[in-house]
């Protein structure tokens, strides 16, 4: 067989990648920044052993490479691969951010490569047995399934528990509920992460870096099953296993065991004089093939990169197991808050949303807020508690809208607006309840990074300029200019800011901001920003 494939990393997991591909017969080039993991691979398996990315980039007789670097590395290597027309095969998870995988997706397809996520517990042949068993019946409608990954270490500084230990059960659940989750919720502990060793520890604001090294994650799924996942690396002893419970049986999956990894339990549930009485029956083993998992992926890929066939877990399949990673962790910054899952927006449970309407990605939607459909809401932005978005209300990207506040219909929100909590906007300049308009508003509009703070009442028919400031509990009665700050009732101009929102003082027309050095041009009651 040609050998064509590179690994790229040989620590410990790669050098398993490395034993399997050089079993196979495919395994040219094994790549390391860290040449010492070459010592013990060099003695057993014969291939090319370097540390230069490049050279695997420009020889054309490697047509996949197999990446299981730290992850924080995955998206620039694979992206890199993709880009100069190879194959890729990546150590879970794919990345550590949605669209990252999104984009790695549109690469693979536009140039129709293979891109393979290595969610090994897929390939586990006592996996493959028992969703043929759910396949086939034998336990019945399946209600509730957990997993435990639990074991001392190993200990990760680039990643949380949950994003090390989860992805694969993560992957098998989703695979066997058949679907994405509809709600999600998450929480944990740092327990071995002291103060100290958080405060040395870089990337904290990323998601999948929050120090946590228990997580119990709870899924809920359309179809009515549920299903949580508990992982820990500080915990007294290792234990893998899945448990499946279903209306016939309860199925065991236990990867610790050294023989019977796989075992159902007929117990049933009798009602006797109206009360529920277990019924406990023998268990049965089910006899599975002893065949390695990461063998089976190995093969796999291989046989994707030859056939050109869809691999079992393709990247479509991971963006959906980073969907359910980010929203557990958007959870556990929320103390377990349950998140609904939508396609690309996190909302909170008890948050209404009407359809159709528009909510672009990233966009966090918080308790009790009602949106109307036909609502436009654009990317990243937050929608506080007990909020109301109408149908015909206009938000652009990156607003940030504090509780209580009602935007209605025909109020528009540009980019990078503030909203102050009870902040109220009007759309009706003399409102009878008599006598209603029958829809006829009177448009508002709050241009791009304007802030309006806390109380403050926006008749409608107003403008509010680029980056000004309504302060709290003014009452704005008339047009905004540019970078002004209002205050009062009515409000009236008391000053200028800058687009950082530093106050700026102008010495005759010209005016510089202490803060960011941003330069302003007022003539009269209009100031501009001087664009260097």
């Amino acid at each position: 067989m040609k050998k064509f494939i590179a690994v790229v990393g040989s620590g410990s997991w790669g050098k398993n990648l490395v034993r399997n591909f050089y079993e196979i017969g495919v395994l040219k080039v094994v790549c390391d920044i860290n040449e010492t993991n070459f010592d013990e691979l060099k003695e057993r398996y014969s291939a090319i052993y370097t540390n230069s990315i490049e050279e695997i980039l420009k020889d054309d007789e490697i047509k996949a490479v197999a990446v299981a670097t730290p992850s924080e590395t995955h998206y620039e290597l694979a992206k890199k691969f993709l880009l100069s027309g190879k194959d890729v095969f990546v150590e879970k998870p794919l990345v550590l951010k949605v669209d990252e995988a999104v984009e790695l997706v549109k690469i693979a397809e536009g140039k129709n490569l293979i891109l393979m996520v290595d969610h090994v517990l897929q390939y586990h042949p006592a996996v493959q047995k028992l969703k043929d068993l759910i396949k086939n019946g034998e336990l019945g409608e399946i209600k509730y399934i957990y997993s435990n990954r639990l074991n001392f270490g190993k200990f990760r500084r680039e990643e949380n528990t949950l994003w090390s230990f989860a992805p694969h059960d993560v992957s098998l659940i989703l695979s066997i509920a058949g679907e994405v989750p509809e709600k999600v919720s998450s929480f944990g502990g740092s327990y071995f992460f002291t103060e100290d060793t958080q405060a040395n520890s870089s990337g904290l604001n990323d998601i999948s870096k929050i120090p946590c090294d228990v997580t119990v994650t709870h899924l809920e799924f359309k179809n009515g099953i549920r299903a949580h996942i508990f992982v820990s690396w500080i915990h007294p002893y290792k234990e893998q296993k899945l448990v499946v419970i279903g209306t016939k049986k309860m199925a065991v999956f236990d990867d610790t065991e050294r023989e019977n990894k796989l075992v159902l339990y007929p117990h049933k549930v009798e009602w006797i004089n109206s009360l529920p009485v277990a019924k406990k029956a023998d268990v049965e083993v089910i006899d599975i093939p002893k065949d390695e998992p990461l063998r089976n992926a190995c093969l796999h890929f291989v046989e994707c990169v030859n056939l050109r066939k869809k691999p079992l877990t393709d990247g479509l399949e991971s963006i959906n197991v980073l969907k359910v990673l980010e929203l557990a962790s958007e959870s556990l910054r929320n103390n377990g808050v349950k998140l609904k899952m939508g396609s690309n927006y996190f909302a909170h449970e008890t948050a209404v949303i009407d359809q159709p309407c528009e909510i672009g990605e990233g966009t966090k939607i918080w308790h009790f807020t009602h949106i109307m459909s036909g609502a436009k809401i654009g990317r990243n932005c937050v929608i506080g508690q007990n909020c109301f978005i109408g149908s015909r209300a206009v938000i652009g990207n990156g607003v940030k809208i504090q509780n209580n506040v009602s935007v209605y219909d025909l109020v528009t929100l540009e980019d990078y607006v503030f909203v102050g909590p009870s902040a109220v906007f009007t759309n009706d300049i003399n409102p009878r309840a008599k006598y209603p308009k029958g829809g006829k508003w009177i448009p508002t509009l709050v241009r791009e990074g304007a802030t309006i703070g806390a109380n403050a009442t926006i008749l409608c028919g107003i403008t509010i300029g680029r980056w000004a400031m309504v302060g709290a509990g003014a009452v704005v009665t008339r047009d905004v200019p540019d970078y002004a700050i209002v205050t009062g009732i009515p409000a009236k101009l008391t000053g200028w800011v800058c687009e950082c929102g530093e106050k700026i003082n102008f010495k005759k027309s010209k005016a510089v901001c202490k803060r960011c050095g941003r330069s302003y041009q007022k003539r009269g009651n209009k100031v501009t920003k001087i664009e260097n």
